[in-house]
């Protein structure tokens, strides 16, 4: 009764206020329209990177999880948002965005806080990559924002990811299914 019960908890889709959402698909552009293609390439190979993250904390590999996040950490500060034609104002936006990302995976690195740190880290970056998104998108990309309740003591945690299926970067192999897609990005 007990698993029934947890089983019930990890499937219940939730937006950030603790509603429920059915998951939908939005089309979203980005701010002043459409970015040059290097950015979007750029954009890609930076996904790709935080992925590979995502896919090391489900396997609960620090050492690859280490790699990826300073894979991550390059290609974030790799972005040519200086070389994008933008007005002041959004460049600052999209530069302040991207380092906060960067730092948090630095203190990542530099901590070596354990398993836990890192899936702590990976949350505050996911959160904050997600905002990022919401405003450059990812030209024709969909991307899955999932969420685990039972992550961090009930508190909650969300991640991204390319595929619909659930592989929960909290809990790894402990509850790998446990979560629910609560937004699409198609871009």
């Amino acid at each position: 009764m007990a698993l029934t019960a947890v089983f019930a908890a990890c499937n219940q889709p939730q937006t950030s206020n603790g509603e429920e959402k059915a998951a939908e698909d939005k089309p979203l552009e980005a701010i002043g329209g459409v970015f040059p293609q290097e950015f979007y390439d750029s954009m890609h190979v930076t996904m790709t990177a935080y992925y590979q993250l995502s896919a090391a904390l489900v396997k609960a590999d620090t050492l690859a999880a280490d790699i990826a996040g300073a894979a991550l950490q390059y290609h974030l500060d790799s972005l040519p948002v200086a070389r994008m034609g933008l007005d002041s104002s959004r460049t600052s936006l999209l530069t302040g965005q991207v380092g906060g990302i960067s730092a948090e995976l630095q203190g990542m690195l530099l901590e070596k806080a354990g398993l836990e740190g890192r899936r702590l880290s990976f949350q505050m970056v996911s959160d904050q990559l997600y905002d990022f998104l919401l405003i450059a998108g990812l030209k024709n990309t969909t991307v899955f924002r999932q969420y685990c309740p039972m992550a961090f003591n009930d508190r909650g945690a969300y991640w991204l990811s390319d595929k619909a299926e659930i592989l929960n970067p909290y809990f790894g192999d402990e509850m790998l299914h446990c979560g629910s897609v609560t937004d699409t990005l198609k871009f």
